[in-house]
C-alpha cells in the first residue's frame, strides 16, 4: 500500500526535484529509522517550501507565503485559537468561494472534511509549508514569548548582531530580556519590511502597532496590552534622552541603530493619548534614500526641464505638496545632481535627515537660539552658491531666501500647498511682496507619491468608463497604452504595489506670469497662464504614468482628488 511519503517522493521525482537515486540513498542512510523527506530537507537537499509548492500543484491548489503577508486581526479572528491550532490552518482573508483558509497539507483529506463540517461555511483552501504554519500559528495566536521566538527564529542571528545600539546611555545589563528582544525585532522588522514609520498606539483593549509601507499604514500582529508601559519605557531608554517618568507631556528624541552594518536613524516621538502614550518612530535609512532623479520618477521631458532649472545661477526652485509628498527626497536628488567641488552648498534643515557627502548641513536648534533666519544670515556670510532651507515657514525666512535669491543665490525650499500655482499665494500670505515674489521665483514644483504597480506581478487590465471619466482619458490616448492593474505576490506581500513613483506639476515662471504676480492675479488666472504655458497638472502627469502601466487608475485618483482641471 502507497503511504503518504511514497506518494511525495514520487511527486518530487517526477516534478525533477528529487532523482531515484537520491531517493534510494537516503533510504538506505535511514535504514527505516525516520522520514525520508524530513531527511532530505535537513541535509537541504529540498526545501520544505519547494515541496508543498509542488503538493500544492498536483493538488490544484494556490500557494502562498504566508511569511510574508501581515493579516489584519478581523481576519484573523474568523478561527478561534483552538481550532486553528487542533487543525492546523491559518485563516488569510475572504475570496470568491468564501474564507480562505492556508492549510499546510493538501494531502489531510480527513482535516478538510472535518472542517467543513465544524465551521459550517463556505471555504477556499490554499496552500503553504507547514513550518510557515506552525510560525504563523505561534504569531497571530500565541504569547508575546512565543512570538519573540518565531521573530528570532526567521531573522536568524539578526537579533545578536543585526541590530547595535550606536548611542546608549542606560544600563542595558538584561540584553536577552524578552521585551528588549521584541523592542529590537521589531525596529528589524519594520527596517525588513521598507517601513517609514512605526505607528505604537495604545487603544482601549489593545494596542496596536502599525507600519507605513509605501505611504500605507498596514496594521501588524500587535502585542499583549500589558506589554504596552514596557515597550514604551524601553524605546525612551534606548533614545537616552526621553524620560520615562514623563507621561503627561509630549517628547522627542533620537536612536541611532545599525541593521546589519546599515546605519540606521530612528527619530522617536510621544504624545499622550487617552489610554496612554502614543509613540511614532520615523525610519531613516540613507541606503535607501533616492538620490538620482530619473528614480524619481520624473519622464525624460519633465526632466530634462527639470535639469535645466537646477543649472540656473540664481532664484528659488520651490517644491511644495503636503507632508509625505517626498518634497524632502527631491531636495536632495537636486543637491545630489549640483553637488560637485567648484560649488558651496550649505543646507538649514530641521532636522538634517539624511548626511551627504560634500555638503555643509546646518541644523536649526530652537532651544539655544538657531532658528531659521538666524541660521540664514550666518550662513549668507559663508559664501554660498546654493542654498537649501528645509521650510518656508515664516515672513522672516522668505525675505532672507527672496533677498538671497536676488543677490546671486540658488535656493531650493519647500512649501506646503495642493498645487504649484498656490505657492504664489500662499508666500504673499506669509508677507513677502509680490515684487519680490515675481523677481526672485524660477519655477514652482508640485508633487504627490502614489504606489508602483509590483513588477512581479502586474497583469495587463482594461480601464473602466468610470475611471476613464474620472482621469479625462480620451480613447485616442488608448492607442499605445500599457495599463497594468495590481494583482498580489509573495514580493509585495499580496498588496501589487511595491514601492512608490513620484508625479510631477511643474510650474515655469516667465516674464507675463511675473507681471501678474506683481499685480497680484488670481490663482485661477495663474494657473490658466500656467497651463498655456505647456504645464501638465498632476493628474495628467498621472495618467501618462497610468498609461505606462507604472501605477495603478485608483492610486492616481486618491492622490490627486482635489485636482480639479
Amino acid at each position: 500500500m502507497q503511504t503518504n511519503e511514497d506518494y511525495v517522493l514520487r511527486v518530487l521525482e517526477d516534478v525533477g526535484l528529487l532523482s531515484g537515486d537520491q531517493i534510494a540513498n537516503a533510504r538506505i542512510k535511514l535504514n527505516g529509522d525516520g522520514a525520508v523527506v524530513d531527511s532530505l530537507i535537513r541535509e537541504g537537499v529540498v526545501s520544505s517550501d519547494q515541496i508543498s509548492r509542488s503538493l500544492a500543484a498536483q493538488a490544484h491548489m494556490d500557494w502562498i507565503d504566508l511569511s510574508a503577508m501581515v493579516i489584519p486581526p478581523d481576519i484573523i479572528a474568523q478561527i478561534s485559537a483552538e481550532d486553528a491550532h487542533r487543525f492546523k490552518v491559518i485563516p488569510v482573508g475572504f475570496g470568491a468561494n468564501g474564507l480562505v483558509l492556508a492549510i499546510g497539507d493538501p494531502l489531510d483529506v480527513d482535516t478538510i472534511d472535518s472542517l467543513n463540517f465544524l465551521l459550517q461555511r463556505d471555504l477556499e483552501l490554499v496552500c503553504t509549508s507547514p513550518q510557515k504554519i506552525r510560525d504563523s500559528l505561534i504569531k497571530y495566536y500565541g504569547t508575546a514569548e512565543e512570538a519573540v521566538d518565531v521573530l528570532q527564529h526567521r531573522l536568524g542571528d539578526q537579533i545578536d548582531l543585526g541590530l547595535e545600539i550606536v548611542e546608549q546611555t542606560a544600563d542595558v545589563a538584561e540584553a536577552d530580556a524578552p521585551i528588549i528582544r521584541l523592542v529590537s525585532m521589531l525596529i528589524i522588522e519594520a527596517h525588513k519590511l521598507g517601513a517609514s514609520d512605526i505607528h505604537l498606539e495604545p487603544l482601549d483593549k489593545k494596542f496596536r502597532v502599525r507600519f507605513r509601507i509605501d505611504g500605507v499604514l498596514q496594521e501588524m500582529q500587535a502585542p499583549p496590552k500589558r506589554l504596552q508601559s514596557a515597550i514604551i519605557s524601553r524605546l525612551k531608554i534606548m533614545t537616552g534622552s526621553m524620560s520615562i517618568a514623563e507621561k503627561r507631556l509630549p517628547q522627542d528624541g533620537r536612536i541611532q541603530v545599525r541593521i546589519r552594518k546599515t546605519p540606521v536613524d530612528l527619530r522617536v516621538s510621544t504624545i499622550p493619548t487617552n489610554h496612554g502614550e502614543s509613540i511614532v518612530i520615523r525610519v531613516l535609512d540613507k541606503s535607501r534614500l533616492v538620490f538620482g532623479l530619473p528614480q524619481l520618477g520624473f519622464f525624460s521631458d519633465d526632466q530634462e526641464k527639470f535639469e535645466r532649472l537646477l543649472r540656473c545661477p540664481d532664484g528659488i526652485l520651490l517644491v511644495t505638496g503636503p507632508t509625505g509628498s517626498g518634497k524632502t527626497s527631491t531636495l536632495y536628488a537636486c543637491l545630489n545632481y549640483i553637488n560637485k567641488p567648484d560649488r558651496k552648498i550649505i543646507t538649514v534643515e530641521e532636522p538634517v535627515e539624511y548626511q551627504m557627502a560634500g555638503i555643509n548641513q546646518v541644523q536649526v536648534n530652537t532651544e539655544v537660539g538657531m532658528t531659521f533666519p538666524i541660521a540664514l544670515r550666518s550662513i549668507l556670510r559663508q559664501a554660498p552658491n546654493v542654498i537649501m532651507i528645509g521650510e518656508i515657514r515664516d515672513a522672516e525666512t522668505a525675505s532672507i531666501a527672496t533677498n538671497a535669491s536676488l543677490t546671486g543665490h540658488l535656493v531650493f525650499s519647500t512649501l506646503h500647498t495642493n498645487d504649484a500655482p498656490a505657492a504664489v499665494a500662499r508666500l504673499v500670505d506669509i508677507g513677502v511682496p509680490p515684487f519680490l515674489v515675481a523677481s526672485s521665483i524660477r519655477a514652482i514644483m508640485a508633487q504627490r507619491l502614489v504606489r508602483r504597480l509590483c513588477t512581479h506581478c502586474k497583469k495587463a487590465a482594461a480601464l473602466s468608463e468610470t475611471e476613464m471619466r474620472a482621469l479625462c482619458i480620451e480613447p485616442s490616448q488608448m492607442k499605445d497604452a500599457q495599463v497594468m492593474g495590481a494583482t498580489g505576490c509573495e514580493h509585495c506581500r499580496r498588496t501589487g504595489y511595491r514601492g512608490r513613483i513620484g508625479i510631477f506639476e511643474i510650474f515655469l515662471i516667465d516674464d507675463e506670469v511675473r507681471h501678474m504676480i506683481t499685480k497680484r492675479a488670481s490663482t485661477f488666472l495663474l494657473r490658466r497662464r500656467a497651463r498655456e504655458l505647456g504645464m501638465r497638472t498632476l493628474r495628467e502627469d498621472g495618467v501618462r504614468k497610468v498609461l505606462a502601466g507604472l501605477t495603478s487608475p485608483e492610486e492616481v485618483i486618491s492622490a490627486t482628488i482635489t485636482d480639479a482641471s
